[in-house]
């Protein structure tokens, strides 16, 4: 059974910084691509940033190219978002997810959400 839990959500000003971990538990992390996603209020959730088994192979929505840093830390089980010059427009709770299998991409599961296991979310609240 896979479990992720995600942790370091808060409140920061805007142009602050927050880093964001999950932590994966129940089968071999490396051999399964992890991602972010985040949902704001009256919104569906989105797709922010994933990457490959061996964290080298990134990929990010437009709206957090250049801001955003997805790293994975293979020993430890987990996967770090990494998030400078943050908008009010980031505010919204950020949940971790795991492919369940290696035939898609993780950002597919912004589709498709049982393409993905899902931690239960961390909230990232910036003030203007």
């Amino acid at each position: 059974q896979v479990q992720l839990v995600e942790s370091g959500g808060g409140l920061v000003q805007a142009g602050g910084s927050l880093r964001l971990s999950c932590a994966a538990s129940g089968r071999t992390f490396s051999n399964y691509y992890m991602g972010w996603f985040r949902q704001a209020p009256g919104k569906e959730r989105e797709f922010v940033a994933d990457t490959s088994w061996s964290g080298g192979s990134t990929y990010y929505a437009d709206s957090v190219k250049g801001r955003f840093t997805m790293s994975r830390d293979n020993a430890k089980n987990t996967v770090y978002l990494q998030m400078n010059s943050l908008k009010p427009e980031d505010t919204a709770v950020y949940y971790c997810a795991q492919q369940r299998g290696t035939t898609y991409l993780v950002r597919q599961c912004e589709a498709f959400s049982d393409r993905c296991y899902w931690g239960q979310g961390t909230q990232v609240t910036v003030s203007s």
